[in-house]
C-alpha cells in the first residue's frame, strides 16, 4: 500500500506543489501563449492551490491512504483512534472541520460519517422517511459529492485569507511575515478527510451494490459501510424486524464493493461490513449447504428447528437435515425463518470472522446498549482468528447514554457492596441525580467511553450517526423560543451572533463563508482595475472586523 502524508502539498498531483514553484510552472506556461494577455502567473498559481482535488477519485484515492495509514498507527497504539460525526449537509460538514481545524490546529484522525439514516429523515424527495432503504440511492453519492464541495470551498477560503495577508504584508513592506505566510501555505493542511459512507445493504443485490459503490467512490468516498440484512426488509440498527442474509450472500456484496474499488484505481478502498445480528431474530433464507461445518450449515446452525416425523409434518414444510435428523426450522406467517434466543452474540462473532476472512477491513457491530465488556467479549472471540480486527463502533443517539451508564454504575456499586439506598434505579434519568456520586462517575465513564474501549474493545473509528440532525433540532428550539417570546430580536443577538463574534466562528462573517471575497478576487485577476466588487467599504461584513 502507498500511504501518503496529510499535507494537501503532498498529495500525488501532477506538477509542482509549493507556492514558488506554481507560480514558476505558470511563468513558463504563459511564456509559451502570447496571447494570453493579462493572466496572471501568481493567479494562476493562487487558483491551482485552492482547487487541487480535481475529482472525486482524486479524493478517494488521498483519503483511504489517510485511513489506511489512521488503521496502522492504531494497531501499533489503541491511543490513536479515530473520530466523526454524521453530517446531512456539506455546510455542517464544512463548518465541524474548519472548528476541528480552529481548535485543534489540524484534522488529523478526525473523519466525516455520511449516515443512510439522515439521508432518509432529511435528503429524501419523498420527504422525511424512517431508515428503511426507501429513499432514492441517488442521493447517497450526491452527499458525497455535496460534502467534499464545501470541504473544498473551506480550503479555498481559508487559502484566500492567507492570499489576501500576503498581499498586505508586500504593501507594507514586510518581508518576514509574507515568507511566513507563504510557508502556511506550502504547509497547508486541507479540510479534505475521509468519509465513511453508508450503503445501507446495497439497495438490492450484488450488481445493484457494485452500480452504486462506484457512484459512492466516484463522488470521493473512501470507506463504504455495508450491513448483513435483507434489502427490501432493512430496518434501523436500533429498530426491531432486522432480518439477516446469509453469509454467502453477504459477501457477494463484499466483493462487489471491492471489484468497484479496485475498477476505479481506488487500491486502498476500505469496506466496513455491520452485523446487525445481535438484534436481527429473522432470516429470510436457509442457506445453502454442501457439507457438514461450511459456512452455509454453520448459519442453518442457529436457527430454531423442530424435529420432524412421519406423524408430525406438515403441507409445505421445508427440512433441513441437522446431524441425521431431519428439522423443521420454524417459519413465521411473513415467510421469514426464526434464530434461536440468545445466539445473537455467537452470530456477530462468526459473521465478524467470515466478513474479514473475505475482505473486510473494518467491523461495525451494532449493539443495543453501549456497554463496554459486552463489545470487549465479541472482539476477544474474533480476535482469537484474526489478531488485528478492529471496529468502528457506532455512539448512537439511539442510546440514553446518561440512563445506561447510570445504571451500569448503580449495578457496580451493588455489586460491590455499597450503600445504593438513596438511589432509585428506575428514576435514575432525573435532574435531581445530576450532582451526585453515582452520576458524576456516570458522567466520567461517558467521557472516557471512546478512549476505553479503543483500548479494550478493538474500537478503531468512533462515529455518532446522528448529532447534526438533534443539534439542528435543540439550537431551533431555543431560538425559536427566545425569538419568537419576549426576547425578541435579542433572543437571536444575545444567544447567536454574540456567540458566534466572541467564539471566533467564521460564519459570523456569512458572505465570505458564502465565497465572496473569493470571488472578488477572481473578479480583479479577470478584469484588472475594471471589477466590479462588492467588498467595498459600504460592506456590512466590515462591521465584524
Amino acid at each position: 500500500m502507498n500511504f501518503q502524508p496529510r499535507g494537501i502539498s503532498d498529495q500525488a498531483i501532477q506538477g509542482p506543489a509549493s507556492y514558488q514553484s506554481q507560480i514558476e510552472a505558470a511563468e513558463a506556461l504563459l511564456k509559451t501563449q502570447p496571447t494570453w494577455n493579462g493572466v496572471s502567473a501568481e493567479a494562476v498559481a493562487r487558483m491551482r492551490l485552492q482547487n487541487r482535488f480535481k475529482t472525486g477519485l482524486d479524493i478517494a484515492r488521498y483519503t483511504a491512504a489517510l485511513m489506511r495509514a489512521d488503521m496502522a498507527a492504531y494497531d501499533a497504539d489503541p491511543t490513536k483512534y479515530t473520530q466523526s460525526l454524521g453530517c446531512w449537509h456539506g455546510f455542517i460538514a464544512q463548518q465541524k472541520l474548519i472548528s476541528v481545524k480552529k481548535h485543534f490546529g489540524k484534522t488529523d484522525r478526525r473523519y466525516l460519517y455520511l449516515s443512510g439514516w439522515m439521508i432518509a429523515a432529511l435528503r429524501s424527495e419523498f420527504g422525511p422517511l424512517p431508515d428503511q432503504s426507501m429513499h432514492e440511492k441517488t442521493s447517497v453519492p450526491a452527499l458525497i459529492e455535496e460534502l467534499y464541495t464545501f470541504l473544498r470551498q473551506a480550503d479555498s477560503r481559508e487559502m484566500n485569507d492567507i492570499f489576501r495577508a500576503i498581499d498586505a504584508a508586500r504593501k507594507a513592506g514586510d518581508k518576514a511575515k509574507e515568507k511566513e505566510l507563504i510557508e502556511k501555505i506550502d504547509n497547508f493542511q486541507t479540510h479534505v478527510v475521509p468519509v465513511i459512507a453508508d450503503i445501507d445493504a446495497g439497495f438490492g443485490n450484488a450488481e445493484a451494490t457494485y452500480l452504486l459503490a462506484k457512484k459512492m467512490i466516484e463522488a470521493g468516498a473512501c470507506a463504504l459501510q455495508i450491513e448483513n440484512q435483507v434489502s427490501d426488509e432493512k430496518q434501523c440498527g436500533h429498530q426491531d424486524g432486522k432480518v439477516t442474509v446469509p453469509h454467502e450472500v453477504f459477501l457477494a456484496k463484499i466483493r462487489a464493493c471491492r471489484h468497484a474499488f479496485l475498477e476505479l484505481g481506488v487500491e486502498d478502498g476500505v469496506v466496513v461490513t455491520r452485523t446487525d445480528s445481535l438484534g436481527a431474530g429473522l432470516t429470510q433464507q436457509i442457506a445453502v449447504s454442501h457439507k457438514p461445518g461450511d459456512i452455509g450449515d454453520q448459519y442453518n446452525s442457529f436457527l430454531d428447528c423442530e424435529e420432524v416425523t412421519a406423524a408430525n409434518a406438515k403441507n409445505g414444510d421445508v427440512i433441513i437435515n441437522r446431524n441425521g435428523k431431519m428439522m423443521r426450522p420454524k417459519r413465521l406467517a411473513s415467510n421469514l425463518y426464526q434464530f434461536r434466543a440468545g445466539t445473537g452474540e455467537d452470530r456477530c462473532v462468526l459473521d465478524s470472522i467470515t466478513s474479514l476472512q473475505n475482505g473486510a477491513d473494518l467491523l461495525w457491530i451494532e449493539t443495543e446498549k453501549p456497554h463496554i465488556e459486552q463489545i470487549a467479549k465479541m472482539v476477544d472471540r474474533i480476535r482469537e482468528v484474526i489478531p488485528n480486527a478492529k471496529l468502528a463502533y457506532n455512539n448512537s443517539p439511539s442510546f440514553n447514554w446518561t440512563l445506561n451508564f447510570r445504571w451500569q454504575v448503580y449495578d457496580a456499586m451493588k455489586e460491590a457492596g455499597k450503600d445504593v439506598s438513596k438511589y432509585v434505579r428506575a428514576d435514575l434519568m432525573k435532574v435531581e441525580y445530576d450532582e451526585t456520586p453515582l452520576a458524576i462517575e456516570a458522567d466520567e465513564r461517558i467521557r472516557t467511553f471512546q478512549a476505553d474501549s479503543a483500548k479494550r474493545a478493538g474500537i478503531f473509528h468512533h462515529l455518532i450517526t446522528l448529532p447534526t440532525y438533534h443539534t439542528a433540532a435543540l439550537s431551533t428550539d431555543n431560538l425559536a423560543k427566545e425569538y419568537f417570546g419576549e426576547q425578541g430580536m435579542l433572543g437571536y443577538v444575545k444567544n447567536v451572533q454574540r456567540q458566534e463574534i466572541r467564539q471566533g466562528i467564521a460564519c459570523a462573517k456569512h458572505q465570505n463563508m458564502a465565497g465572496s471575497d473569493i470571488g472578488d478576487d477572481h473578479k480583479e485577476y479577470f478584469a484588472g482595475e475594471a471589477a466590479l466588487k462588492a467588498g467595498g467599504a459600504h460592506n456590512t461584513m466590515n462591521q465584524f472586523g
